[in-house]
């Protein structure tokens, strides 16, 4: 029974991915910009597949976070690596 209610909730916890990766990670600084609250998008189904394996930690999906970061985005700055943490916490914290 508990199974039929799959596609809203999954859909329901995509949304919140979304909103994590937007407003907790957000290495490029954009969530203020309404034009651009689907720039994460891309990386949320994954986020959330990993949020589904029981075995993915926070520690992986902050290092996948971090990765996007540094090796598709160019990005390196100090707070970077805080910033995949935290939001890999929120993210796991929906499981």
């Amino acid at each position: 029974m508990g199974h039929e209610t799959g596609g809203a909730e999954s859909e329901s916890i995509l949304a919140v991915v979304r909103d994590i990766l937007l407003r907790a990670w957000d290495p490029i600084g954009i969530s203020d910009i309404p034009e651009a609250q689907d720039e994460y998008d891309a990386y949320a189904d994954v986020v959330c597949g990993m949020l589904v394996n029981a075995n993915a930690t926070a520690e992986d999906i902050a290092s996948y976070l971090f990765e996007i970061a540094t090796e598709h985005m160019g990005l390196s700055y100090p707070e970077l690596a805080k910033r995949c943490e935290r939001a890999a916490r929120r993210i796991l914290a929906l499981r």
